[in-house]
């Protein structure tokens, strides 16, 4: 995820709401220009453009703290109440479900009733999500906080990373594209390791973590009711909500050859935040919060790094740097696991990061351009699907094989399944390079007239 990215053709945050953040920025400049339009916004209370952006910011960096925070929570959780390993799979990985549903659904709704309805709708509900992480009494209702925390995120994801760029200033409108690249996968890793020290330095971890993110909600919130609104309404809400999946026939091939890397990475992305923690405990015989945080750190944390470094790599060159990361990435966790060394997963995961960073922003660019804009949603909205799938269907299937091979085996096989796709992809990615060789050299060749 890149800060170029955010601001023109989406991140892994923003990107189903790829069409919209192109869109809006166009019609916040023409409200801009519309008469009365900004008189209309000014006649309430509303906070500085600075103050706005910042309050965005704290509001959307929330949504995935909370989301990361769980992932030391559910091996907490595990130990504590007892439930099997498949119900944590089902725990973490049900968030992809509401995430999904809510980003289909959602994911445009904003570009036609405003930015501040949806993300105040969206913060509220991501306040009950952390008040049944804060009460809940067993894992059936973090499954069910789970889901809700998912609807939250998809809702409001595309509309931050919109908001972020439309409320900063005209000086800080890069820091507003950076803050939207960053906070998706900067806060799952904060979120992550903050969780993780405090349930490795104090007895209550659980209420001071989601007391804090329920203060962080409520904060955002009230930074939105009191921010600009920065687009104006405009018709076809109704129809937004029907969601669009959309190859457009340029794209299929681009998309073909990305799509089990895209699947592959973010297979790796949910290992990192669903499976790595526990298995800190279950493979490799450690009963530390800090560890189980730092499990579900590293990755995300990477790759919001390479995201942000990789903004002007070339997307091919991008694309081959992060399918080489995944697949090495993957044979270092599963090194790691069958020797059991931590230091040598983390490595992998580490590496893995990489692969997520470098691959899924190089398959936005280098799919999104070629749809035309009313083909964008669409497009982003296939890719997303792909996407998580990916992060939560195989996690549910690899916490059933736990209980019929064993963690070891499970964990092998689902990394190697990472590995495959990455393969295959990687030969896809050589197949369209060659051709698009192949191509230039063709059109290159000077033309020679035959004779009669």
């Amino acid at each position: 995820m890149t800060s170029s990215q955010s601001a023109d053709t989406g991140d892994i945050g923003g990107a189903v709401g790829t069409s919209a953040s192109t869109s809006t920025s166009t019609s916040t400049s023409d409200d801009q220009h519309r008469p009365g339009t900004r008189h209309t916004q000014r006649t309430r209370h509303t906070l500085s453009p600075a103050l706005a952006m910042s309050g965005a910011a704290v509001a959307f960096a929330s949504l995935y703290l909370a989301a990361g925070s769980l992932t030391p929570f559910l091996v907490l959780f595990e130990r504590q109440w007892g439930f099997p390993p498949a119900m944590l799979s089902l725990a973490f990985a049900v968030y992809a479900v509401g995430f999904l549903v809510a980003v289909l659904v959602f994911g445009s709704l904003s570009d036609h009733i405003g930015r501040r309805p949806v993300l105040i709708a969206a913060l509220i509900v991501q306040l009950a999500s952390n008040v049944l992480f804060l009460i809940g009494p067993d894992v059936g209702w973090v499954v069910a906080g789970r889901i809700v925390q998912g609807v939250s995120s998809g809702a409001a994801t595309a509309a931050f990373t919109a908001a972020l760029v439309e409320l900063a200033p005209p000086h800080l409108k890069r820091l507003g594209a950076i803050l939207g690249s960053v906070s998706l996968t900067g806060g799952l890793a904060a979120g992550s390791l903050l969780a993780g020290i405090a349930i490795q330095l104090t007895a209550a971890a659980r209420g001071i973590t989601f007391i804090a993110l329920i203060l962080l909600t409520v904060i955002g919130g009230i930074a939105m009711v009191f921010a600009p609104e920065t687009i104006g309404r405009r018709p076809g809400a109704l129809r937004s909500l029907i969601p669009t999946l959309r190859i457009p026939p340029d794209a299929r091939a681009e998309f073909a050859a990305a799509a089990p890397a895209v699947a592959a990475v973010w297979m790796l992305a949910g290992l990192s935040g669903g499976i790595s923690p526990s298995l800190v405990r279950s493979v490799f015989h450690l009963d530390s919060g800090l560890l189980n945080g730092l499990a579900g750190f590293v990755a995300p944390a990477v790759s919001a790094i390479i995201g942000l470094a990789f903004a002007r790599v070339d997307s091919r060159r991008a694309m081959s740097i992060g399918i080489g990361s995944a697949i090495v990435g993957s044979l270092g966790i599963i090194g790691g696991v069958l020797a059991g060394s931590l230091t040598i997963m983390i490595v992998g995961q580490a590496l893995a990061g990489v692969g997520f960073g470098a691959a899924f922003t190089a398959a936005l660019r280098l799919i999104v351009p070629l749809a035309r804009p009313h083909e964008r949603a669409g497009t982003v909205a296939a890719i997303y699907v792909v996407s998580y799938l990916a992060f939560g269907l195989p996690i549910i299937i690899e916490g059933q094989l736990v209980g019929a091979i064993g963690t070891i085996p499970a964990v092998v096989a689902y990394t190697a399944l990472t590995l495959v796709l990455s393969l295959a992809s990687l030969i896809a990615q050589t197949a369209l390079r060659r051709r698009s060789r192949r191509g230039e050299h063709s059109r290159r060749r000077p033309h020679v007239p035959t004779r009669p």
